[in-house]
C-alpha cells in the first residue's frame, strides 16, 4: 500500500496449496544448470504476476507467462527448492494475453501484469486472495464471501504520483525507474498508469535540468545534486506538487528553473525541495524547504477537502479511491452514537470520510506531517469530532483502552506489512461490535485473520484493484464480533 512502483520485498513469494512436491536441493541443483532451457506449461499465477510451472515436478516461475501457455524457458537462477527463468519462446500463447501498451514493461516494476487482458486481470487478484487463504487458512476460510474484484472502466492513466530517480545517461538527463532488483535506470518518455500531468511536468523538467546543465547526481562517485524528481498531481482540483530531491542543499540555477516553472507549468503551485546526501537506499531526506508556491496542494474527496504536504500518504488512485472510502462505510454501518477508531490514519482520508456519521473519530500515524495534515484537514472540512495523534497504533491504542476510551467501531489500514501482534491483541481486547480491515497485501491479511478470527468471524472480503496492470491487491474485510 506504501510503495513507489516496485512492489517486491525481495524475497520469492508463498503460493497456495496447488503446487507439487519439490525435490530435495541437492537433486535441483545437480540437474539443473543457468542457461538450460525446457519446454514447460504454466498452470497458474504467482503472487508477483509470475508465471507458475513444474519442470521434473520442480516449481519454475517464469516472468511474463501466463496460465494454460507453453513457453520455452530459460533458467536464470537455482534455488534449493525452486527455479527462476525467463520467458525465451512462446510456443502457445494464452488467449488472455494482450500487447502492452509500454514497451519497457518488462524491465521494470508497475507494468508486471500489462500483457494480461484486464478481466483477467480482475480474475487473478480475486484468486491472489484465495491463494493467500488457502495458504494459511484463517478459522472458517473455506467458507468466505469471497467478491469478484471490483475494477476500472478505463485502467490507465490513474496514478497521481511518481517518483522518478534522475541519471545522465548517453550525455543527456534521464528520468525514470530503475530495472528490477538493479540500479540500472530506464528512461520513462511515457508511462500509460500515470496521470499525463505527471509525465508532462517531469518530462519538462528534466529538460530544463538538461539546459540549464544543472549537475545530476553520479551515485558510482558520490558527486552531483539532483538524485530524484518527485511529482504528485490532484485530480479534483489539477494542482501540481513538484519536489526536487538533492544530494545537498545547494541547487544550481534554481532562480532560472523556478522561473520556467512559473511561466510555462502553472499547475506547477507548489515546488520544494528534500535533502537527501549520500548513497542511502531511502529516497526521502529528513530536511524539506519550500522554493516557489505553497507547502500543499488540495485534493477532493466525496466533497471533502485535504491539503497535502509533500511526504503525507494519500492512495494513488483516487477514482478507486472512492470507491474503496465506499466500500467501507458501507461495511462499518456506523451510527451517529458510535466512536471510531481509524488506524494507520495518514492525511485522515478514512476517518475524516465517515466523521459525518460517527459521534467522535481518533486517529493515529508514525509520521508528524501526517499527523499535521490530519488535524488541518478537519479543521479545512469544520470537523470538529476528530482528532488525530502522532505514535504507532499499537502502542497508542492500549493507552486509549488505558485511560477508559471504548471504540465502537475500528477501521484499520496497515501497510504491507500487516498488523503488529500488539494491535492485534489490543483489538481483540477492546473488542468494539464493528470491524473493518483494508489490506494492500493479501498475504499478512491471511496471517492477521488468523488471530483476529479468534473474537470475529468473517462477513466477506471485497478485492479492489487499485493498481490495475500490477499484481496488488487491495481488499475490504467486515468482521462481526463473536458473542
Amino acid at each position: 500500500m506504501k510503495s513507489n512502483y516496485s512492489h517486491s520485498n525481495g524475497q520469492r513469494p508463498h503460493h497456495n496449496q496447488r503446487r507439487r512436491p519439490s525435490q530435495p536441493a541437492e537433486r535441483v541443483q545437480a540437474s539443473v544448470s543457468i542457461g538450460q532451457r525446457f519446454p514447460l506449461t504454466i498452470k497458474h499465477l504467482g503472487i508477483n504476476g509470475e508465471g507458475i510451472g513444474y519442470y521434473k515436478h520442480v516449481i519454475t516461475f517464469v516472468k511474463g507467462a501466463l496460465p494454460g501457455e507453453v513457453v520455452v524457458a530459460e533458467v536464470t537462477a537455482v534455488h534449493p527448492r525452486y527455479l527462476e527463468a525467463s520467458l525465451r519462446t512462446l510456443r502457445r500463447p494464452s488467449p488472455d494475453r494482450v500487447d502492452p501498451r509500454d514497451d519497457y514493461a518488462g524491465e521494470v516494476g508497475g507494468f508486471e501484469l500489462e500483457h494480461l487482458d484486464y478481466p483477467a486481470q480482475l480474475k487473478f487478484k480475486q484468486d491472489v486472495v484465495r491463494q493467500a487463504l488457502e495458504k494459511y487458512r484463517p478459522a472458517g476460510y473455506r467458507h468466505y464471501d469471497l467478491r469478484p474484484t471490483i475494477g476500472m472502466a478505463d485502467p490507465y492513466e490513474y496514478r497521481n504520483k511518481a517518483q522518478f530517480q534522475v541519471r545522465m545517461l548517453d550525455g543527456h538527463v534521464a528520468a525514470g525507474l530503475y530495472k528490477e532488483n538493479s540500479h540500472d535506470l530506464v528512461d520513462l518518455p511515457t508511462c500509460s498508469v500515470q496521470m499525463p500531468v505527471t509525465m508532462e511536468v517531469m518530462r519538462q523538467v528534466v529538460a530544463w535540468l538538461e539546459a540549464l546543465q544543472v549537475p545530476i547526481y553520479d551515485e558510482a562517485h558520490n558527486s552531483g545534486i539532483v538524485k530524484t524528481v518527485v511529482v504528485r498531481a490532484a485530480a479534483a482540483t489539477g494542482e501540481v506538487q513538484l519536489v526536487l530531491i538533492t544530494n545537498t542543499p545547494k541547487l544550481p540555477k534554481k532562480h532560472q528553473l523556478l522561473m520556467k516553472i512559473a511561466e510555462k507549468l502553472p499547475m506547477v503551485v507548489s515546488v520544494m525541495q528534500n535533502v537527501n546526501v549520500g548513497k542511502t537506499s531511502l529516497i526521502w531526506g529528513d530536511q524539506t524547504t519550500l522554493l516557489a508556491g505553497k507547502t500543499t496542494i488540495t485534493e477532493e474527496l466525496d466533497g471533502l477537502a485535504f491539503n497535502l504536504s509533500a511526504r503525507a500518504f494519500f492512495q494513488l488512485n483516487p477514482q478507486q479511491t472512492k470507491k474503496l472510502y465506499r466500500l467501507a462505510r458501507e461495511a462499518l454501518d456506523l451510527a451517529p452514537n458510535e466512536t471510531l477508531v481509524d488506524a494507520y490514519s495518514g492525511v485522515g482520508t478514512i476517518g475524516l470520510s465517515l466523521a459525518d456519521v460517527a459521534k467522535e473519530v481518533r486517529g493515529m500515524d508514525t509520521i508528524p506531517a501526517a499527523v499535521a495534515d490530519a488535524n488541518d484537514n478537519a479543521k479545512l472540512n469544520n470537523i470538529t469530532n476528530a482528532h488525530y495523534e502522532v505514535g504507532e497504533a499499537e502502542v497508542l491504542l492500549p493507552q486509549w483502552l488505558a485511560s477508559g476510551f471504548a471504540p465502537d467501531a475500528m477501521v484499520v489500514d496497515p501497510p504491507r506489512t500487516g498488523l503488529d501482534q500488539v494491535l492485534i491483541d489490543a483489538i481483540l481486547q477492546s473488542a468494539p461490535e464493528k470491524l473493518v480491515y483494508i489490506s494492500c497485501n493479501p498475504s499478512t491479511l491471511a496471517q492477521d485473520l488468523r488471530e483476529l478470527t479468534r473474537g470475529y468471524q468473517v462477513d466477506y472480503i471485497q478485492s479492489i484493484d487499485m493498481f490495475p496492470q500490477t499484481a496488488r491487491c487491495e481488499a475490504v474485510v467486515r468482521f462481526t464480533k463473536r458473542h
